[in-house]
């Protein structure tokens, strides 16, 4: 008998810490940019598990790299040499201006290995005493105590004091108050390229320009978490190169194992003095089976040129959009983002139009309350968010 809806709701209450506002579906399968509940059902995925399935769902020559490395190797702990993990490191750093990497399991454990190695390269290295992180209001870094705290948005950190000391959250795109900030504690300044889950808002390259240069001048590290925009989501490898900067350190996980558990913080060979043997470590980061997977994705990436494809399929869609706009004046407030990383801020609260999306098989996110959040595997066609695009306008005709 297939389970309902809530039957597993049921089953879940009994026995999962409540943490999740769970959306009204379940998946059993998934398939491409499709995703089919019990019942068979098919979804357009539209949110790729939050930016992780870069390639789509069940991607043969990934499930083939599962199969093989499995028989072969799966984990002996990084106490050991291991080539998977070496080959991974060789190639990440090919498509970018750094030069070392630690593996870890999830974009907050590299943004807590790039805030730890940040805090000791300038203690045990520079000699200075300065530890302070300086990131933006909307931000988002994770969960742990420390990431949670560097994130620009209260609501992840009701209840969990005291916070640790050493962050400071500024106003979004203000370089005077930013600039205002440093003091000779500020180790570094942390900052997403485009704010995800703050709302779809990319910082203009003008603004990254003049951070570099303000790090540069002030013996700072210029921090970047790419955990979300990185491997070709934005329509560049990595979103930073929009603006030709060249971070100290770099972060990344969600798409690099593609849906595997995957996260590694790059840094230049400078900044990673701040790390000697004992300092860092994780038990399972950078493990042979998740190494080989995140391996054959970069190699995907690049040879099939998806930055290049989302930029193409993300402009489309964004001019879809736009005439969507047009054609519902006073509905739809803005459209942004870059790649396919899109935004549609709505005029009213979206609970509504998100989940009539949801009830047409659309699957994508809701932030901030109001922006419909695309975030589809780079895989999506022009058909599949014309298809979208029409279903939004349709609902937006009655609003």
């Amino acid at each position: 008998m297939t389970p309902s809806l809530a039957n597993y709701q049921e089953r879940e209450q009994r026995v999962l810490c409540h943490t999740y506002g769970r959306y009204p579906l379940a998946v059993t399968r998934a398939s491409g940019c499709k995703l089919y509940d019990p019942q068979g059902r098919e979804y357009l995925d539209l949110l790729a598990g939050i930016a992780v399935c870069n390639l789509g769902h069940s991607h043969p020559e990934l499930l083939a790299v599962m199969r093989e490395q499995a028989e072969r190797l799966i984990h002996v702990s990084n106490l050991f040499h291991q080539d998977e993990q070496l080959v991974l490191a060789e190639k990440l750093l090919a498509t970018c201006s750094l030069d070392k990497v630690f593996f870890c399991n999830s974009g907050a454990e590299a943004n807590e290995a790039g805030i730890k190695l940040a805090r000791r390269y300038m203690q045990k290295v520079k000699g200075r005493d300065a530890y302070e992180i300086i990131s933006l209001a909307g931000s988002f870094h994770g969960r742990t105590l420390a990431t949670l705290t560097a994130t620009g948005q209260d609501k992840v950190k009701d209840g969990f004091a005291p916070l640790p000391e050493g962050f400071q959250n500024i106003p979004f795109g203000d370089f005077p108050a930013l600039e205002q900030a440093v003091s000779q504690k500020t180790a570094g300044i942390l900052l997403e390229i485009i704010q995800g889950e703050g709302g779809v808002r990319p910082l203009e390259n003008s603004y990254l320009l003049a951070v570099q240069e303000l790090c540069r001048d002030r013996g700072i590290l210029l921090m970047v978490d790419e955990v979300q925009t990185g491997l070709g989501r934005s329509g560049k490898f990595w979103a930073h190169e929009h603006a030709a900067i060249s971070p100290d350190i770099l972060t990344t996980a969600k798409a690099l194992a593609n849906g595997l558990p995957m996260g590694a913080m790059l840094c230049t060979a400078e900044t990673s003095q701040g790390f000697v043997p004992g300092s860092h470590a994780t038990t399972f980061g950078g493990g042979p089976l998740v190494a080989a997977v995140a391996a054959r994705v970069v190699d995907i990436l690049l040879r099939d040129d998806f930055a290049q494809r989302a930029e193409t399929i993300g402009n489309i869609a964004q001019g879809m959009f736009r005439e969507l706009q047009a054609l519902h004046p006073g509905k739809i407030v803005d459209v942004r983002g870059r790649g396919l990383m899109l935004g549609i801020e709505l005029a009213f609260p979206g609970q509504e139009v998100w989940r009539e999306l949801l009830e047409s098989g659309f699957v994508l996110n809701l932030t901030q309350d109001r922006v419909l959040r695309l975030l589809p595997p780079l895989v999506v066609t022009e058909e599949d968010l014309a298809r979208f695009s029409q279903a939004l306008g349709d609902i937006l005709k009655k609003k």
